[in-house]
């Protein structure tokens, strides 16, 4: 079974919070994780999953919490919301009666829009909130996993003796990164996408919104998997799909619910604010999802396709992100691109600005990082930045600018 590096941050809530919630999409771990700490830390468990407990959960909160006591870990909470206000009323009287309430309560979902607004309303204060992703290739390949950051020495050290090449990289991508693809070496992958895209629209999707075409929000996700990457234009996908633009907004507020979808915003500072474009650019949360739904089935036909540079780009953000959310470090992530089309894939924010161009290939210029100038006039300054890709080795372009390998991340 492969380590779960969030799980140090779960450990870590346990003892400063009551209640833990941990969300994400579906079959990202979430189960398997609070299965091991069950164990580890002699945790009663339920699942709402099952009909019988969803029902009584729904029906009678009270009865539900008192046949189950804590220390309890609730999979799959959304399912009976008037849990969490019963959850409230028992921490407080424990911390009231103990003078100490932590670690009692470990609960996980994977409609996080749902799951935010009842915390929000019940428990504020009292939670902390686990957002967990699919497995990074850190976790696949045993590797310590830290918050991506350009620091040479470090990168140099971290890539001495990890090494992917391109063929692997490509075949990530399509495999994606739900943990049973690798738990269970003979699964066919496109059985397993199927099976997921169906339970995702017949368990999620049927719960939030009213589809009455359930085959043209399918055609709509793989429209949008093909999109990976790109500027997200409601108008658009709106003609293409045949639906109301206020259709289209709603189908993509579920996505991002469920953890599918990712929308990086565009930078704006004042200096440049009459110059950029505004729209935020959409990334699937998980590129083998968005491969099946695209029809990219293999890595040789993806490496060769047009979608080659998108589905690279979507793979090095979301790594990225996953290296942050598994420290429970803030995202800070940001995309530039202005009205003469300079575009910088990908910036973070932490005092200064770091651009980083997301490519497939290997040899690069400073003429590939041109775009890096738009913003050497911001208020925050250009600390190190990169261009990151499929390179073996680190190697230097311009004066803080650095051309690194994936495996850096």
């Amino acid at each position: 079974m492969i380590s779960r590096t969030i799980k140090k941050e779960i450990i870590k809530s346990l003892k400063n919070k009551p209640v833990t919630l941990i969300t994400g999409a579906r079959q990202v771990g979430k189960s398997t994780l609070c299965y091991e700490i069950k164990k580890e830390f002699n945790f009663n468990y339920v699942s709402l999953d099952d009909r019988r407990e969803r029902q009584q959960a729904i029906n009678d909160p009270e009865l539900f919490l008192s046949l189950h006591p804590w220390p309890l870990i609730i999979d799959e909470v959304q399912y009976a919301p008037a849990l969490f206000d019963v959850i409230e009323s028992i921490v407080n009287k424990e911390k009231i009666e103990n003078g100490s309430n932590n670690g009692m309560y470990i609960l996980t979902g994977s409609q996080a829009y749902n799951l935010m607004k009842q915390v929000t309303e019940s428990m504020a204060g009292r939670v902390s909130i686990i957002r967990m992703s699919p497995l990074s290739t850190s976790e696949i390949y045993n590797k310590d996993e830290r918050p991506f950051k350009i620091d040479i020495v470090k990168n140099n050290e971290r890539i001495r003796d990890y090494k992917i090449d391109v063929n692997q990289v490509y075949n990530l991508i399509v495999k994606g990164f739900y943990p049973e693809l690798y738990d269970k070496s003979d699964l066919d992958i496109n059985s397993f996408y199927s099976n997921y895209v169906d339970t995702y629209i017949e368990r999620d999707i049927s719960q939030l919104i009213n589809i009455k075409d359930k085959m043209k929000f399918q055609n709509f996700m793989e429209m949008l998997a093909s999109l990976t990457g790109e500027e997200l234009v409601y108008d658009s996908l709106a003609k293409a799909v045949g639906v109301k633009v206020d259709t289209i907004q709603s189908w993509i507020s579920v996505l991002l619910a469920g953890d599918i979808i990712y929308l990086l915003q565009p930078y704006n500072e004042y200096s440049i604010v009459k110059r950029i474009v505004k729209r935020p650019k959409m990334y699937f949360c998980d590129t083998g999802l968005a491969c099946y739904l695209a029809k990219l089935n293999n890595a040789e036909v993806l490496k060769k396709s047009i979608f080659a540079g998108r589905f690279m780009e979507t793979y090095i953000v979301n790594e990225i992100r996953k290296s942050f959310r598994n420290n429970s470090v803030r995202e800070n992530l940001y995309y530039y691109r202005d009205n003469n089309q300079n575009e910088i894939d990908l910036i973070i924010l932490d005092g200064q600005l770091h651009c980083i161009e997301c490519k497939s290939g290997i040899s690069y210029s400073k003429n590939d990082v041109k775009a890096f100038n738009q913003l050497k006039n911001s208020n925050y300054g250009i600390g190190e930045s990169c261009i990151i890709c499929n390179t073996p080795s680190i190697y230097k372009i311009d004066e803080n600018i650095y051309v690194l390998p994936i495996t850096v991340i």
